[in-house]
């Protein structure tokens, strides 16, 4: 399944890049992107398990960047 979510408050490319390289070693993540321009996060995942990798991922994604909110 693959979905986009928009972005708040992502401060720069940097936290971006570390964002994506954390989320794609969650298990059933099967491609991830972060667009620091346009503030955008597309995962695809595991359609069975999504809504538990979705809380993984605002998990991981607040420990990289604490600030900044996936809006889901």
């Amino acid at each position: 399944m693959k979905k986009v979510y928009r972005l708040e408050d992502l401060d720069c490319a940097n936290c971006a890049a570390k964002m994506e390289r954390a989320v794609a070693k969650i298990d059933g993540v099967d491609s991830v992107a972060i667009s620091f321009m346009g503030q955008r996060l597309s995962i695809d995942a595991d359609e069975a398990r999504f809504d538990d990798i979705i809380k993984e991922v605002v998990k991981v994604c607040r420990k990289v960047e604490p600030d900044c909110k996936i809006i889901l």
